[in-house]
């Protein structure tokens, strides 16, 4: 019997500094973790990060078509990862026009039959600016619902999480450093990735 040959797959992540590794002595941050549990030779699997520092869901907006394209062939199958921050939450942009950003980006991408899948914003040691971020992913996570789009809430696993709250407390950027990178790598993964690509989980 003839074998099949699967097609390739192109992975674009856009996202603010959070989907970089600054603070990681492993120079990895959860983007680098969730690479290292992803196989990639069958099917082939390219995956480019595109980190942009202070990303706010309109510079996405603005920013996604061309970076996509650039990567994107007509041959490949085509998958969006939108790994939200919170800018928007400290810019004080409000949630509906942070929603409608997201959600037109998710549109556009399924008219061009790319799959998204949507990482919400983290939470940060500002707890003034905690109560902004969660309005901010909660609505993020009700677009994507709408959407049947996978979501991953970094938020309310995280806010409270004793040793990512460590991290960040110690940290002069606000960053996590290798557990609370380790946790964000954990929920991607253990919150639909393998389904999103059609892949068997990895078993440690």
């Amino acid at each position: 019997m003839e074998q099949v040959e699967k097609a390739e797959t192109r992975i674009v992540i856009l996202g603010d500094e959070t989907t970089t590794a600054i603070g990681d002595v492993k120079a990895l941050g959860w983007v680098g973790r969730v690479i290292a549990r992803t196989p990639i030779e069958d099917p082939i699997i390219d995956i480019y990060n595109v980190p942009s520092p202070g990303e706010t869901s309109a510079s996405l907006l603005e920013r996604w078509g061309g970076e996509v394209q650039r990567r994107f062939r007509p041959e490949t199958d085509n998958r969006l990862v939108l790994a939200l921050g919170n800018s928007d939450a400290r810019e004080g942009v409000s949630v509906s026009r942070s929603r409608l950003n997201i959600a037109t980006i998710i549109d556009e991408a399924r008219r061009n039959e790319i799959s998204v899948f949507v990482v919400g914003p983290p939470p940060s040691f500002d707890k003034a600016l905690n109560y902004e971020i969660e309005h901010l992913a909660t609505g993020y996570e009700d677009v994507c619902r709408r959407r049947s789009v996978p979501f991953v809430d970094f938020y309310h696993p995280l806010v409270d999480h004793e040793g990512f709250n460590a991290e960040l407390e110690v940290s002069a950027r606000n960053m996590p450093a290798q557990t609370g990178y380790g946790l964000m790598a954990w929920l991607v993964l253990n919150r639909g990735w393998y389904p999103w690509l059609g892949l068997e989980e990895v078993q440690s």
